[in-house]
């Protein structure tokens, strides 16, 4: 299947429904919402998406591949503030396992694609 548009990669999709789903958090504190932890976890997941579209843009395999690495290391952010999130209980234990698969599978789907453009 020819890729036309970034918007055509599963990964970006996948990172799409994550970056929607960080975005209802409400991280809430007995003295209000933790903006601090709900603004880098979003920044995190929309870096994915931003990464992966951005490299799409560029030029060669090789400029489009540092991009998914780059993505591929916010993917590992989200996870590792879902580990904190959900310890601290801003985020339920089924929206933790829910997003940790997600982002394990944005994180396969991203090494398919390096491995690929690294053949070509």
């Amino acid at each position: 299947m020819k890729i036309n548009k970034f918007e055509d990669i599963k990964s970006w999709q996948l990172a799409e429904v994550l970056t929607l789903e960080v975005y209802k958090f409400e991280c809430k504190t007995q003295s209000g919402i933790d903006f601090s932890f709900k603004d880098q976890i979003q920044r995190a997941s929309v870096s994915i998406m931003s990464n992966i579209a951005e490299g799409f843009e560029r030029a060669t395999n090789k400029e489009f591949t540092r991009f998914l690495y780059v993505a591929k290391g916010s993917c590992a952010e989200v996870r590792s503030l879902l580990h904190v999130g959900n310890k601290i209980g801003y985020i339920t234990q089924s929206q933790y396992i829910e997003l940790l698969t997600l982002c394990e599978d944005i994180s396969k789907t991203l090494s398919g694609l390096i491995k690929y453009l690294s053949s070509q």
